[in-house]
């Protein structure tokens, strides 16, 4: 269990959340190439074939081209395969080279741990959803028909896989193990998740199971958001993401709380 020992009088309680956030911070940006530059291109890669050439071609929302429609998932999965990467990546490593155990000797408390992970994890993931937002203007202009909702539900998102890859990273024992959950669960989920259709168009079947995937509120929300329309009513979205995070917040916070697979 992360607990803060007895301090000195000089004691600052904030300094070593700030210097492990800022060390989080310089983790990701000193590989900006690896962190930042390779999702933006390959998220430019998919704006190219949806803007450039499929984008005027296809419409699959009334009163909307296809770039206009798949634009806002694409920012969103940036959002949320870089947030968890950075949290999943970060912590794995630590404990797999051991130098985790100087953590938890150090006067942090559980919140503040979390809390300094997170942070880091929401600016990676959400500079690159900006890059890809910006690099999409060249390509299609958005209507931001609720420019304060998409931005809350970014933030939430960005804020719910950095807890997912804190739990990734505290479970998982090889990085083959680790990869599984991106590969294998966050990916799949985006894909059928309405990322490059929505799910009004699956037969009525496949459209009810849609409805038990979780993605499917962050991205119809956040599209919802941008463009006005969507298959999910927008408070829905905005419940579903809020309950979600806050389950994943309270077991991440377990986990980190008792210290489990952390000391080994």
């Amino acid at each position: 269990m992360i607990a803060p020992l007895r301090q000195p009088p000089s004691f600052v309680p904030w300094l070593p959340f700030i210097t492990l956030l800022k060390k989080e911070v310089l983790r990701f940006l000193r590989v900006s190439f690896q962190t930042l530059l390779a999702p933006i291109v390959t998220a430019s890669l998919y704006l190219f074939v949806f803007g450039a050439t499929l984008g005027e071609r296809l419409s699959v929302v009334e009163g909307f081209s296809y770039a206009q429609f798949v634009v806002p998932g694409l920012v969103l999965m940036g959002v949320i395969s870089n947030s968890f990467a950075n949290t999943s990546s970060s912590v794995f490593i630590s404990r797999y080279l051991g130098n985790f155990v100087d953590l938890l000797v150090t006067p942090i408390t559980g919140w503040q741990f979390i809390l300094a992970y997170t942070l880091a994890a929401m600016l990676r993931g959400l500079l690159v959803g900006s890059a890809v937002w910006g690099i999409s203007t060249l390509f299609v202009d958005l209507p931001w028909s609720h420019p304060l909702a998409a931005l809350l539900m970014a933030a939430m998102a960005s804020f719910l896989f950095a807890q997912f890859g804190l739990i990734a990273a505290i479970h998982a024992n090889t990085m083959d193990a680790l990869s599984m959950f991106n590969n294998f669960l966050i990916l799949p989920l985006i894909y059928l998740g309405g990322v490059f259709y929505p799910v009004s168009i699956l037969p009525p079947l496949w459209a009810r199971l849609s409805r038990f995937n979780p993605l499917l509120y962050l991205i119809d929300g956040f599209r919802q958001a941008i463009l006005g329309v969507g298959d999910v009513p927008l408070l829905q979205a905005f419940a579903v993401t809020s309950l979600l995070a806050l389950t994943l917040f309270g077991w991440a916070a377990l986990l980190i709380g008792r210290g489990y697979k952390l000391r080994t």
